[in-house]
């Protein structure tokens, strides 16, 4: 029986080829002979040093001990394309722009059987949550808990359907194709040229329509001019515009973020967009002097606490941005991990619909302060029939701590909960709504902590009739409303919000609907003055030098 190996393929984009696909800097070696190579074919080697792993030095161990990375490329063009094998830890030599980034998903869409999925990688790009699930037996993507209407499949695994059994078993597909075949070296040209067609191939709509909500965008020019918007916002630091790490990160293994392409920087413990653009000033970059390429070069680098590089990203891959574009009445499309996707116009259309009759006049006074806290407390002595409750807990003794909201007093005869962020960035306003969702199902389901609230609203609230707030609580009479300090004209309403926020928006009115609770929300004026920006305090320190893939 023919022994089955594993293989990680990538299809190169139109125009790519060995030639001009790997980055500059690589450090992989062309010179290396093969006899086995398929026709045409060229391979790079990767054939690091040897090198001490870190944890020798640490325990000061004197046995002699080394580790080493190997790896391959081989660039095989087929059809008038270009694939690309990777063997090893060696893909992130590949340029991110030149290969086609939903090669292995819409193989895997078109080859697997949709009831034998294992395992799902998602994306909620509005709260840029990535989440693996996976089931002990073969299930349909509805048992998944696959949101069609906020997530973003990136990566599935599954059995292939019998007709394709003859050119590998498993697959997972994302970016690239991982498969499990028995194809010999003289085989793969063939083995290739399948996968071409299944990926030209829109076979899948039809098993998985539920996936249509949210595409990609491939039309070059729709893709240049959305790429003009996002420079746009970078160059006047556009508050809706926003970084993150690109992939699933295990934060047990003490990362630490860093950005490179400019010089020298400092290592964080966390990503934020302020961070990259004071690196930027640090070094005297203009921001209107730069362009797409240059957010292409510069890179988001993941690091451990020394500074060494461990994983890198470029900032463009890095940004997460919705925007519209005119000539497409209607649509929303979103910038995440490098690629734009669409929404189809009617989704946006329903959104609208349903969200648009919630927002209501604000009640509360302008945000003049330096921090939600801050703004928070000054409501409450402002007014002594509100309770600030921000960073309070309720939650039962021995569980996870959960903050009944920022505000709480009697408005219209009924008790009105306030849950108040600065700022319309996509993930903090998800945070909000899933707050304050939170806390509703907590003082529903648990009598210890409706008495905890009672508690705080006896010894916080200065003024005003707590009997009658604390009757309405407990008769369950009480209603929700987001506050969202922001410079945006209220009139706006949904459209406000980022596309992911207003998704998440939905999902959380929904879920108080279900359980009768009204929920509305307000634009708070933003009238603190422009300054450095409100920014968290960050844990940093200096790099002793440039890290050597940096």
């Amino acid at each position: 029986m023919a022994k089955s190996r594993g293989f990680s393929i990538y299809l190169l984009k139109e125009g790519y080829t060995a030639t001009n696909a790997l980055r500059e800097d690589h450090a992989l070696d062309d010179d290396v002979g093969a006899q086995g190579l398929p026709e045409n074919a060229s391979l790079f080697v990767l054939d690091s040093a040897p090198r001490p792993p870190w944890w020798k030095g640490y325990f000061n161990i004197e046995k002699e001990l080394t580790q080493v990375t190997k790896g391959a490329l081989i660039f095989m063009p087929i059809g008038g394309r270009c694939f690309a094998l990777s063997f090893g830890h060696v893909a992130h030599n590949l340029l991110d722009s030149s290969y086609e980034y939903d090669f292995g998903l819409r193989i895997t869409l078109n080859s697997l059987d949709p009831r034998k999925l294992k395992s799902t990688d998602t994306l909620d790009p509005g709260a840029a949550k990535r989440r693996r699930t996976q089931l002990p037996i073969e299930s349909e993507l509805t048992l998944f808990d696959f949101d069609r209407d906020s997530t973003v499949l990136r990566s599935l695994t599954g059995k292939v359907r019998d007709e394709h059994k003859d050119l590998f078993r498993h697959a997972t597909g994302a970016s690239n194709l991982r498969i499990s075949t028995d194809v010999e070296a003289g085989e793969l040209p063939d083995l290739c040229e399948n996968l071409l067609a299944l990926y030209q191939s829109d076979a899948y709509r039809a098993a998985f329509p539920e996936i249509q909500n949210i595409v990609p965008v491939r039309d070059p020019a729709q893709i240049e001019a959305l790429d003009g918007r996002v420079l746009a916002a970078f160059r006047a630091r556009d508050p809706d515009l926003n970084i993150t790490v690109p992939e699933i990160i295990n934060y047990s293994d003490n990362l630490y973020v860093a950005f490179a392409g400019a010089g020298r920087g400092l290592v964080y413990d966390d990503v934020y967009i302020g961070r990259y653009f004071a690196y930027l000033d640090k070094h005297g970059i203009e921001l209107n002097g730069m362009g797409i390429k240059d957010l292409r070069r510069h890179v988001l680098v993941l690091t451990d606490e020394d500074g060494n590089s461990r994983d890198r990203y470029s900032i463009y891959k890095s940004l997460v941005f919705d925007t519209t574009l005119e000539g497409a009445a209607g649509e929303t499309f979103h910038l995440c991990e490098g690629n734009w996707y669409r929404i189809e116009n009617t989704y946006i259309a329903r959104l609208s619909t349903y969200l648009d009759p919630l927002f209501a006049a604000s009640d509360l006074p302008p945000y003049a302060h330096a921090s939600e806290g801050e703004y928070n407390a000054a409501v409450a002595a402002g007014d002594t029939a509100i309770a600030c409750l921000d960073t309070q807990n309720i939650s039962p003794d021995g569980q996870s701590a959960v903050e009944p909201c920022d505000l709480l007093t009697v408005r219209d005869g009924v008790a009105t909960f306030y849950h108040v962020k600065v700022s319309t960035l996509s993930a903090q306003l998800s945070h909000l709504f899933n707050q304050g969702v939170n806390a509703v199902e907590l003082i529903r389901l648990e009598p210890q902590a409706v008495d905890k609230l009672e508690a705080l609203v006896r010894g916080l609230i200065a003024g005003g009739d707590p009997d009658t707030l604390i009757e309405l609580i407990r008769d369950r009479k009480y209603r929700i409303i987001f506050g969202i300090v922001t410079r945006k004209d209220p009139a706006g309403r949904s459209l406000n919000l980022p596309l992911f926020s207003r998704i998440s928006l939905m999902r959380g009115m929904k879920a108080l609907q279900l359980m009768d609770v009204p929920g509305s929300v307000i634009f708070i004026a933003d009238q603190a003055v422009a300054g450095e920006g409100r920014k968290k305090k960050w844990k940093k320190k200096e790099v002793p030098e440039q890290p050597q893939e940096m």
